[in-house]
This record gives C-alpha cells, structure tokens and sequence, in this order.
C-alpha cells in the first residue's frame, strides 16, 4: 500500500515529528525555562543558594508540595481540581495520630486506619461528583468546610485541646519515623526522605499518563467526557480513581507531617490547597483540562521551593514570597500558552 492519501497528500498518521516540535509540544516546557531562570538568578543574588545543604533545602520543600501536586496535576489533566486537598493532609495525620493514642496501638496501626479513611474520603469527592454531575468547586468547597470543622471538633473532642497528644514513645514510631520523615546521607549530603516520595510518585504518575490505558483516559475525560463516555471511557471510574490518587498523597504529607513533629495541629493545611493547584497550573496543566504531564507538576513544585528559600538565602522580606508566587503563576501561564501556540503553529 502507498504511504500517500489521494492527491499525493502523505498519511498524517506516519508523518514523522521533529525534535523540535515534539520539545514544543511538552507542556512542562515553559516551566522548566522559568526553573532555569529562577535558578539563575537566585545563584547570582544569593550567597550560597548553590551549596549543597542549600540545594537540600531547597528539594525538601519542594518535595513537601511535589508530593501532593502530582496526583493534583493528573486530577486537573482530567478536567476537575480538589479545593479539600490541604485540610485533607491534616486529616490523615490527625486520624493516625489519635487512633494510635487512644487505641493505645502500634503507630503502624494508626497508620493503616489513616490509610482507609483517607482513601475513603477521596472516594467519596469521585463519588458525588460523578452522581450528581455537580462542579468539582461545590463538591469540595463542601468536603473542604466539613473537613475543617470535623479536624478542629473532633480534636478538641478526642483530646481537650486544638493538638494531638504526642505519640514519640509509642511502639512503631521509630520505623513509621524512618519510612515517613527521616533524612538520609547521600555523597555526603542529607537528603530527606519525602524527596524520594516526591520522585516515586513522580515516576508513577508519569508511568500512568505516557505507558497505560488509564492515562489515555485521563486525557480523554479532561479533553471531552461526553466524548470519551461516547467511545467507552468509564468516565466515573476514572474521576473516582483520580480523587482517590490525591486522597492517597494526602495520606504520605498527613504521616511526613505526624511522624516529623510527633503531634498535629488540627488547623493546618488551609489553603495549601492553593498551593498545590499553583504548582500543578505553573507546570503547565490547564484548568479546563485536557493538558499537563506529571514532570510538569514537579518542575512547578521545585519553583515553589526555589523561590520561597531562595528569598530567605537572599536575605529579602519574606512577606514578598506571595508576591513572587504570584508572578510566577502568572508568567509561567502566558509562557504555557505562547508555548502551545507554537506548538500548534509548527503542525
């Protein structure tokens, strides 16, 4: 058979792509050049922003927001976003910490019920989303309220005060410390361990969305859900599973957050919702859905933690951080879509 259509068109089904228009088309493009900026400039206006124990640094915050903004950036890639996703972090650590100590338990117990109800209450944002066809923004404007009203009652309830008891002495704590908070020594450097996490999850989501069926219908349900209802996509399925997945970094930020500090507060994690979103969007996601790639999320994640410790070796007001955050929101979303166009212009 001839590679050619009729009127001696080529097949665009065996067109090849250049190199340079397949690195246009990378939706995590336009963060990685501000990364590159950022980098830059924090190295020529900060004394020692390029050391190692500063480059540390710099990774263990932004693995703290990397955990959660990858499962995020694939919730957004197809097509909803999770406003519950930061008071859920604080969820998981509270139900851990307090089932242990009331429990009198193995904190690896506290841990696996943690696990359960965590994932529960992702199923259940999937779950009435799906049912009942309503915006993301309602449905977890409402898990996001209840949420933070049951962790401050319950708290208060359980325990007589806005904290958990410490469970340092608890059998368990030592390995669940290792697994969840620890700092390794790698060439010399301490590394922690949530930078690991951070990188797994990584890898896993990017596995997902570029190698599996799934994530082929993750884009199809960001890109068009009646479309992709139409073709045999289980729509609900997926959106189910995909709150699931952030229910499930909730739950490795709730026990980072427990077994660093051995106790809770019950109000953190308000607003850090933002934050994730903020990332995953930087990375080069899009709110309407459709686009984005996990490396994008950990590209916006590592410019959360540039920035915000990169001010600090620079000696600048830290009240300025929400600003430069902000800027860089901004700019990386009009970079994303130059990028795009170019991208489509090349085609």
């Amino acid at each position: 058979m001839s590679a050619a259509t009729d009127g001696n068109l080529p097949d665009e089904r065996i067109l090849r792509t250049s190199p340079l228009r397949k690195l246009l088309a990378r939706p995590e493009l336009g963060s990685v050049v501000g990364a590159l900026a950022v980098l830059l400039f924090f190295a020529v206006t900060a004394d020692g922003f390029l050391r190692a124990a500063s480059l540390s640094t710099v990774l263990y915050a932004s693995s703290t927001i990397g955990i959660m903004a990858v499962p995020v950036a694939l919730l957004m890639i197809g097509g909803e976003f999770d406003l519950s996703a930061g008071v859920l972090v604080t969820s998981s650590a509270l139900v851990s910490s307090m089932f242990s100590y009331q429990m009198t338990a193995n904190t690896w117990v506290g841990v696996g019920v943690s696990l359960l109800v965590t994932l529960a209450i992702g199923a259940f944002n999937g779950f009435v989303l799906t049912r009942t066809r309503l915006p993301s923004f309602i449905v977890t404007l409402g898990t996001f309220l209840m949420l933070t009203g049951m962790n401050l009652g319950f708290t208060k309830l359980v325990d007589g005060t806005v904290s958990t008891k410490t469970i340092a002495d608890m059998e368990g704590f030592p390995s669940a410390h290792a697994v969840f908070a620890s700092t390794l020594t790698l060439g010399g450097v301490d590394v922690r361990v949530t930078v690991l996490w951070w990188f797994g999850l990584v890898a896993l989501g990017s596995w997902i969305l570029l190698r599996t069926r799934a994530g082929n219908w993750i884009f199809a349900v960001g890109g068009n859900q009646d479309a992709a209802r139409a073709v045999g996509v289980p729509v609900a399925r997926t959106k189910i599973a995909l709150y699931t997945g952030v229910a499930f970094g909730a739950w490795i930020s709730g026990q980072h957050l427990l077994f660093s500090f051995d106790a809770v507060q019950s109000g953190e994690g308000v607003g850090n919702e933002l934050i994730y979103i903020i990332a995953a969007v930087i990375g080069g996601c899009l709110i309407t859905g459709g686009y984005g790639s996990a490396v994008g999320s950990a590209v916006g994640a590592l410019l959360f933690g540039m920035t915000s410790k990169g001010i600090v070796f620079a000696e600048w007001n830290p009240d300025w951080f929400k600003f430069f955050l902000g800027a860089m929101l901004l700019l990386a979303t009009l970079l994303n879509a130059w990028v795009r166009k170019r991208a489509e212009a090349t085609k």
